[in-house]
């Protein structure tokens, strides 16, 4: 039943801020990661679990919020995963060590990935049928500028504040968005008392969990510990490939599955779940090597990451609502994505060409491409994944598309990771090779070095240390430039990889079943 009056306005509010909260989440740390390294005493490169055990946990709740809502009550499970979110916010800013820290952003994915699902379906039904488009609208800007105004946000808290703050500050609206939920939000009709009628997977969760998390952990610490010469790596091999196995077996063969896999035979949805780990590459990696490589390289403060990245994502605003109205009125959604993948090509290649001396202005144009790429592809995406589908499986399709989504993110953050690590010591081969005695170039750098150092010092000798100790610091920021630019056109790669499967999907229009489609967008994200 529609809301009516302050309850509606509360309902928005409610649900629109848990949602921001969360998605804030996934990109806010990113800022931060320097000095969440320093902090806590680790390098820059495992930093990198902090984002992607918060991703993982998403990739695994996702598919479940569904069940999980009809199995405790949309209500409960709401608000439960609200008081988990925020509980696991106060843990992560008060972890005094990385492990602990990676483990609390991993219970804080959990109580976030129901917050953005339950928030979708809760605010839908607050609208009268011919208002939800108005509720979709509201949504996708939230779903935009979360992530948009992370960096911003972390950026602010890590000058003035310190990085413990980034995640403190969701305590208030954590805590306010409780209360009004378990004041203003109604329990729909039997919710949750169907439990005794409601079969659990439990292996089929289990399998999930153990195959992704082993996976990830070959695929974050693979090229730190050289790959399978590392007895570990060796060992979780096995349950990463026996457990994707069994869980994809499992799935298809039971009749009440954890995640219905099932759907996965109509080949549109196939061929959309392709674009969309691509589009979960693209998205997830960029966001985080661009904040990593402007402060190592071009000096940004965490502010100015943050102000660098909100401008140009603002205009995908814009465009969110423009691509929902010209889709509601039976516009095929084949012709966004193929602008969106051109875009995201066109983003790399052009990323890969910045120097160290870019700044903001510079940038500005860079990121625009990826914001109008991003733009351009998700709405048509979630369209294209219940084209050919049946009613009942709206749902399913839609929430197997945001799962692999986000999967895909947890994998780019992890080859990225490795990427840049192989590519770095590759260039600083390269680079050194020409650093020699006998070539004027360096010879001629390292006496003004000296001569600049001993000037101020009077130590000529020890001014010669430390000009080798600059020169070599500055062939390590030159092949870790290199690297990251080497990332962005690995970016573009995947992306001119899948573009022939464009012409491969048949585009459905649906609007006989456009609230359907609606609804169970709302309820599977």
């Amino acid at each position: 039943m529609a809301a009516k009056g302050l309850a509606k306005f509360v309902i928005v509010l409610t649900t629109v801020s848990a949602a921001v909260m969360e998605l804030l989440d996934t990109s806010i740390v990113n800022v931060a990661l320097f000095n969440m390294a320093g902090g806590l005493g680790v390098n820059i490169e495992d930093m990198a679990w902090v984002i992607t055990s918060y991703a993982i946990a998403n990739v695994i709740i996702i598919p479940l919020t569904g069940f999980l809502s009809e199995y405790f009550g949309r209500k409960t499970y709401y608000i439960g995963s609200m008081i988990l979110f925020t509980l696991a916010s106060y843990m992560c800013g008060a972890a005094g060590s990385l492990w602990s820290l990676v483990f609390w952003r991993f219970i804080q994915g959990i109580g976030g990935g129901a917050l953005l699902s339950t928030s979708q379906a809760i605010l839908f039904d607050a609208f009268e049928p011919q208002d939800r488009a108005l509720a979709g609208g509201l949504f996708g800007m939230g779903i935009i500028l979360g992530p948009t105004l992370g960096p911003t946000v972390g950026g602010w808290v890590i000058e003035h504040l310190d990085w413990p703050w980034i995640f403190y500050i969701n305590l208030p609206i954590g805590l306010i968005a409780t209360i009004l939920a378990w004041n203003f939000i109604d329990r729909l009709p039997g919710e949750g008392k169907n439990k005794a009628n409601i079969e659990i997977d439990y292996l089929g969760i289990a399998l999930l969990a153990v195959g992704i998390g082993s996976l990830q952990y070959v695929l974050e610490r693979g090229e730190a510990e050289d790959w399978f010469a590392s007895p570990l790596i060796r060992i979780l091999i096995v349950p990463a490939v026996l457990g994707l196995i069994g869980f994809i077996w499992r799935e298809l063969s039971i009749p009440h599955p954890a995640v219905k896999l099932g759907v996965l035979k109509n080949r549109t949805l196939a061929i959309t779940n392709i674009f969309s780990f691509v589009v979960g590459i693209g998205l997830f990696t960029s966001v985080y090597v661009f904040p990593v490589m402007v402060q190592r390289i071009n000096g940004f403060s965490a502010m100015e990451t943050g102000l660098a990245i909100l401008f140009p994502t603002l205009v995908g605003v814009i465009i969110f609502p423009v691509l929902g109205r010209l889709m509601s009125k039976g516009f095929p959604p084949t012709p966004f994505i193929v602008v969106g993948c051109i875009m995201f090509i066109a983003f790399g290649l052009y990323g890969g060409t910045m120097t160290g001396e870019a700044n903001r202005a510079d940038f500005f144009y860079v990121l625009v491409l990826r914001t109008f790429g991003i733009s351009m592809m998700q709405l048509p995406l979630i369209n294209q994944a219940v084209a050919g589908l049946e009613p009942k499986d709206y749902a399913s399709g839609i929430a197997i598309n945001n799962m692999i989504r986000q999967l895909g993110g947890a994998f780019g953050i992890a080859l990225a990771n490795n990427f840049v690590a192989t590519h770095f010591a590759q260039h600083r081969s390269d680079l050194i090779a020409n650093v020699h005695s006998t070539n004027p170039a360096v010879t001629e750098r390292l006496n003004l070095l000296t001569q600049g150092l001993a000037a101020r010092s009077g130590d000529v000798a020890k001014a010669g240390d430390q000009a080798l100790y600059l020169l070599n610091a500055a062939v390590n920021k030159q092949a870790y430039l290199l690297s990251y630019l080497d990332t962005f056109r690995m970016i573009s790669v995947f992306f001119i990889v899948i573009f022939p499967l464009i012409f491969f999907v048949k585009g459905k229009k649906k609007t006989q079943d456009l609230e359907a489609i609606k609804k169970a967008a709302m309820e599977a994200h």
